[in-house]
């Protein structure tokens, strides 16, 4: 994260498993030229965090690391307000956080998600049956090597990943002692900006990214689908929609259009 506050305007971005700052690096830049203090997180084993041999999962995520991030940037910074942006299970990660904890929501002007689904990866026969060979696979082999995931960075374990599985193949979003997220999802209210795209296929596709976003129920929140179908330049994959030259050529002023004027 920089440590250094240049003015009153501040995004707060956040990697998903199988990667870390560097998938966010490109379009913090591009915002930082805007004249944005961009705070990245790169959570626990990922990146230059620290690391630790204990178990972990998403909640662990939102409920620690997230959590002492916002925590940082709202009380130690005295940041009044920022923009969020979350590439994957950040999305997750940021959802469970303002559940948990309702406080953060009036400091928060926009979302924008790219590639975030919890539950609505395994909608058809196909979709289901790959991810349950995933799920196999990872418990047998006790992690998620990270060139199976199209990542050159970081592979996860199956105890991260775990949850993941289960949501998607149970269609529910519940937590740790039975707490259903999914029903309490319609109480953050924030406007959210969620890509999906045309190549992203397994980890969230457009009707998983769907399903996420609808369940905020939020008039003001937008899908936005890319895909050559679309007029878009390329059928996009989990990755490319987010760090690309032809993302920073069509994607990111989209995003830029939504901090900016909503």
């Amino acid at each position: 994260m920089t440590s250094e506050i240049k003015n009153n305007k501040h995004i707060f971005l956040t990697h998903g498993t199988f990667s870390n700052r560097k998938i966010c690096d490109g379009i913090a830049f591009h915002f930082a030229e805007l004249g944005f203090t961009c705070w990245i997180l790169e959570w626990r084993n990922h990146g230059k965090s620290s690391k630790t041999k204990q178990k972990f999962n998403f909640e662990t995520i939102a409920k620690y690391d997230l959590k002492a991030t916002i925590d940082f940037l709202f009380n130690n910074q005295q940041i009044k307000k920022i923009d969020c942006i979350a590439h994957s299970a950040a999305g997750i990660f940021l959802t469970m956080l303002l559940i948990k904890n309702p406080i953060y929501k009036s400091k928060i002007n926009t979302v924008t998600f790219f590639g975030v689904q919890a539950f609505g990866a395994a909608t058809t026969f196909n979709s289901r049956l790959k991810i349950l060979g995933s799920k196999y696979l990872a418990a047998v082999l006790g992690k998620i090597p990270s060139r199976n995931a199209g990542s050159n960075e970081h592979s996860e374990s199956y105890y991260t990943m775990k949850q993941w599985f289960n949501w998607n193949l149970n269609k529910n979003f519940v937590g740790e002692n039975n707490f259903d997220y999914l029903q309490k999802m319609n109480t953050i209210k924030i406007p959210i900006l969620s890509i999906c795209a045309a190549g992203d296929n397994f980890i969230a596709p457009k009707i998983g990214c769907e399903l996420f976003l609808n369940a905020f129920k939020n008039d003001e929140n937008k899908l936005l689908y890319v895909s050559k179908e679309n007029g878009n330049l390329e059928n996009y994959n989990h990755g490319r929609m987010i760090k690309s030259q032809n993302s920073k050529k069509e994607i990111w002023p989209i995003v830029e259009d939504w901090i900016l004027n909503k």
